[in-house]
């Protein structure tokens, strides 16, 4: 679009303009960077959402005038001189505003007096005032310009999902030597959110410690003594197929001690399907979530294991609330070429799905990493898909490739991530050293919401806001 400024000289008292915006969180995170203003009555609620208790700061509101003047009347080239305002009511997040300007006086040296006028949706006024300006002296031509988008670093998808935790039953969980006080605070903060119910497993003496240390009560929680992480591991399976808990949660132990014991032939939790894992991502500027898998445990998965990746991704995404998931197969390229053995998988994964053998979603692949997401690079290359550009699952060829991508998501995308394996007789949620509280919190919610999923048939859901 092209806009055409007007000069000094054609200006006429009475000319008028009007621009529309609607006030969004956007809009006040954005002003309270620029500004520094931190008011806390100026910043929306945690979620972003529309708190009525949020004012948007009256001069967010008068500097909507500069882009009418800016933009419209008289347009590029113009200068303020001065602003004069009276603010009458307040704005809220969704409030429609029309910003409206009107010549009223012109003076000598281009200096022109416009009359400034700021209504509400409803027709009431919000501020009025006049702006003396300096008209352009050069015509000029401009096409609407584009600029760079603003990144804001929120995780409101992390947040739906612990909104759609509301009104169901914990998860009776087995937490795994809870013997540091991340392990230990992440399953209590679980715990008093109500989304587990948490049986405490391995050495009393050491959990008491870092209880005490991070000043925790877990007087009323069950705690079975164990004096190594084996055999904390090995009760933990024990207690599953006692019909205890319905879940693990690895503490502080690695991951190859409490997965020993889960897929061991005799006694363990193997089902039909191969253990895989799949980290749920809230990436800032996605507009939902990001499954990534398996980038823990399956190293080098052939043809077989990645169909159970797959599905169990698949049947995750589906238990998160989305309907039809879109499983993006990963590889270099977007071609077959034989000799990339992932490109061969991913034509067959996707073919497999084609006849029902993969069910519950939609897969495509070989797809590279930007056709996958970004529906631009998609259109450039000529792919032609409901999953390409539009993938809510990343299949990763193998476990390298999987760790470093999560990896590089989280550290330097800033996206929040949680994860789960799935395949097993119950979720195991795995965690690690460097997971925050967040990141704890969520991977407890996943598996909650999972296990709700195969119970129900259907996905929990969020409560109407």
């Amino acid at each position: 679009m092209q806009r055409e400024n007007r000069l000094y000289d054609e200006l006429t008292p009475g000319d008028t303009a009007s621009v529309q915006r609607v006030c969004t969180a956007h809009d006040l995170y954005v002003f309270a960077h620029a500004s520094g203003n931190l008011n806390p009555l100026n910043l929306p609620a945690k979620d972003g959402g529309a708190s009525p208790d949020t004012v948007a700061p009256s001069m967010w509101v008068g500097a909507l005038i500069s882009g009418v003047l800016g933009n419209v009347l008289p347009g590029p080239g113009t200068l303020y001189r001065a602003q004069a305002l009276s603010f009458d009511r307040r704005v809220h997040i969704g409030d429609t505003l029309e910003v409206t300007v009107t010549v009223q006086e012109k003076r000598p040296d281009n200096v022109v007096v416009m009359e400034t006028v700021i209504r509400r949706g409803d027709g009431e006024t919000v501020a009025t005032g006049a702006a003396e300006i300096i008209a352009p002296t050069e015509k000029v031509v401009m096409d609407e310009r584009e600029i760079p988008d603003l990144l804001l670093q929120q995780h409101r998808h992390f947040d739906r999902i612990m909104a759609m935790c509301d009104g169901i039953a914990p998860l009776e969980t087995a937490v795994v030597a809870p013997e540091d006080a991340a392990s230990l605070g992440g399953a209590l903060l679980a715990a008093e959110a109500g989304i587990i119910r948490p049986v405490l497993i391995g050495a009393a003496d050491r959990i008491a410690a870092v209880a005490a240390e991070i000043g925790a009560d877990i007087s009323g929680i069950p705690l079975e003594p164990a004096d190594s992480h084996d055999a904390a591991a090995a009760r933990a399976v024990e207690m599953v197929h006692e019909g205890r808990v319905d879940a693990l949660m690895k503490g502080n132990l690695h991951t190859d001690a409490l997965l020993r014991h889960v897929v061991k032939k005799r006694g363990g939790l193997r089902t039909a399907r191969r253990l895989s894992h799949t980290f749920v991502m809230d990436v800032p500027g996605l507009d939902h979530l990001l499954l990534v898998t398996d980038a823990a445990v399956n190293i080098m998965p052939d043809l077989e294991c990645k169909v159970d990746i797959t599905q169990n991704a698949i049947d995750l995404a589906r238990a998160l609330g989305i309907a039809q998931p879109k499983a993006g197969i990963l590889s270099a390229v977007e071609t077959v070429n034989p000799r990339i053995p992932s490109t061969l998988d991913a034509a067959v994964l996707s073919k497999m799905a084609d006849r029902g053998q993969i069910e519950g979603g939609l897969v495509d692949g070989p797809l590279a990493m930007d056709n996958a997401v970004d529906v631009q690079a998609a259109r450039t290359k000529g792919i032609t898909s409901l999953v390409a550009g539009h993938a809510d699952i990343l299949v990763v060829p193998n476990l390298e490739a999987g760790n470093m991508l999560a990896k590089e998501l989280t550290f330097i995308a800033h996206a929040e991530s949680a994860g789960v394996a799935l395949g097993a007789k119950v979720p195991v949620i795995l965690t690690s050293r460097a997971d925050d509280d967040e990141s704890r919190l969520t991977s407890c919610a996943i598996a909650a919401l999972y296990q709700h999923w195969k119970r129900t048939g259907a996905p929990a859901v969020a409560p109407e806001s």
